[in-house]
């Protein structure tokens, strides 16, 4: 099996039984917020796009790439759908041309013919509403020899499937550094500020540290990340000035906090990188461009690399800015209302879960999205909100243009954006923001509707606590770390007061625990 590097969380997967072309990703994402890092824009994408099979993981636009898989990807690759519950990335698949789909069922090993040979693939769906937009997924792929594990960015709950289907894993690649707007956009003192961003740093690393160890597999391929950030206002956000509190560490730092944990079998791969595995054997690890200079990519040649990218893609963030939407125009209130309101309507969860009005600053506009009461409307005199979002008003024009269902997707992960919050992150509200549609707010109701299961407990540090995490149903017996009566769940990072069982990151998810 021979595994290309495509950059962020792209790969080409090739096998005797054919190849797989994996979450293709060039084009600037998030309102041209995020550029693949290192450049990946000089790699031969006509070739690459002549695959036998495709596995676009989810609708993220760092993964679903859609002028690239429009212009350069082979319209009669067979497409490896996950089981999602709801058919948006069928939808756009088929928009771009595609027409072969191999639907896949669940963490439920299939074994895929093709005119080259046969292949057995797994892909693991993640289905909660906090999973990319309406879900994401992981891909395992054995040609009989080599076992791969693509994790990209998902965060599989269970994996004990791994070992019962395919047995040991060679190769496994997983994502290791951040993808978000927390805490750079939120308006905090700068200490706290500097805190939180630290604590994310090392918290995401140990996620993937946890992962890597559940997997066991013989070689590591840090993928998924960072982003690179090329327009001036934004270029702060790279990690290229020694900043601990920078949550976008890159390949070589994770691979150095491996090394310090005892693994030694980590693989650092740039856009063009090619290894060689026959089973848990690598043959070789061959780069497009000489050691020295891949390792000057990373340490001290960074800062010098990013300069010299962002002035080269100087002429594509123009355009894209170019391509939005007008700052002036109409009010945005008849036009937000006649969006949210009918979802307001019909997610009685998640509007009782937000609990409050929600303050959107949109240039010299104030809109109130009043969850309790289910209307959009103008601000009360002397109004205070416990949420507040300061947004161009460009921004919201350009995703109210162009029928966005997602403005996580869009504005969210841009980082173009400021916010403020009394207590902690409200996971409902950011759902609220994923599921702009009929169909998608119906199913994220419905989810969060459901009870979820703890009647199972496990013991830990002296406490009984029930075993699955009232966030997203995580094994604390394996994501679990207690610590001064704070439960920390790894998987996402939330927390909870063991002596209370109050959640301290969101509002609602109590826990239920008791000290032995």
């Amino acid at each position: 099996m021979q595994v290309t590097s495509v950059g962020h969380a792209g790969f080409l997967i090739e096998t005797r039984a054919g190849s797989i072309l994996c979450d293709p990703w060039v084009n600037p994402a998030y309102f041209a917020s995020w550029f693949p890092f290192p450049d990946n824009s000089a790699l031969d994408w006509d070739r690459l796009g002549q695959c036998d099979y495709l596995y676009i993981s989810h609708l993220h636009r760092d993964h679903f790439d859609a002028k690239l898989l429009r212009e350069h990807v082979d319209k009669d690759a067979v497409v490896l759908l996950p089981d999602y519950p709801v058919p948006d990335l069928r939808t756009e698949m088929e928009k771009l041309g595609f027409h072969q789909f191999f639907e896949t069922t669940d963490s439920v090993k299939h074994h895929v013919e093709g005119p080259k040979g046969a292949l057995d693939v797994m892909v693991i769906a993640l289905r909660a509403p906090a999973d990319g937009p309406i879900g994401d997924s992981a891909l395992v792929v054995s040609d009989g020899e080599t076992t791969a594990f693509n994790m990209n960015d998902a965060r599989p709950v269970e994996l004990d499937v791994l070992a019962a289907e395919f047995g040991h894993v060679d190769v496994h690649m997983l994502q290791y550094s951040g993808a978000i707007w927390y805490p750079m956009v939120y308006d905090m003192p700068a200490r706290a500020k500097e805190a939180f961003g630290t604590q994310k740093r090392q918290r995401q690393m140990d996620r993937a540290r946890q992962y890597v160890a559940q997997v066991g597999a013989s070689w590591v391929i840090p993928s998924a990340g960072p982003p690179c950030f090329l327009d001036p206002e934004l270029r702060h956000l790279n990690d290229d000035h020694g900043d601990p509190a920078n949550i976008f560490p890159d390949q070589m730092v994770f691979l150095e906090q491996m090394r310090a944990h005892g693994h030694d079998r980590g693989l650092l791969m740039i856009p063009g990188s090619t290894a060689d595995f026959t089973g848990a054997q690598l043959n070789s690890l061959i780069h497009p461009l000489p050691d020295d200079d891949v390792q000057a990519i990373f340490t001290t040649g960074k800062a010098a690399y990013i300069a010299d990218y962002a002035a080269r893609m100087a002429p594509v963030v123009a355009a894209e800015k170019a391509s939005w939407a007008p700052a002036s125009g109409e009010p945005l209130l008849e036009p937000l209302r006649a969006l949210f309101e009918p979802i307001m309507s019909q997610s009685d969860e998640i509007c009782d879960g937000i609990g409050y009005p929600v303050e959107l600053v949109l240039g010299k506009e104030v809109v109130v999205l009043d969850f309790p009461k289910r209307t959009v409307r103008e601000p009360i005199p002397d109004e205070k909100f416990r949420y507040s979002f300061e947004i161009a008003p460009e921004l919201v024009r350009t995703v109210l243009r162009d029928n966005e269902p997602d403005w996580v997707n869009t504005i969210f992960l841009s980082t173009r954006f400021k916010a403020s919050r009394v207590g902690g992150y409200n996971e409902y509200l950011y759902t609220f923001f994923k599921c702009l549609t009929d169909e998608r707010i119906a199913y994220a109701d419905g989810w969060f509707a459901e009870a979820h299961d703890d009647t199972a407990s496990i013991t830990m540090d002296g406490w009984e606590i029930q075993r699955r995490c009232p966030h997203l149903k995580a094994d604390l017996s394996r994501f679990g770390v207690v610590e001064d009566n704070t439960l920390t769940c790894n998987l996402h990072g939330w927390q909870w007061d063991l002596d209370s069982g109050r959640c301290l990151t969101s509002r609602g998810h109590e826990l239920r625990c008791r000290q032995l």
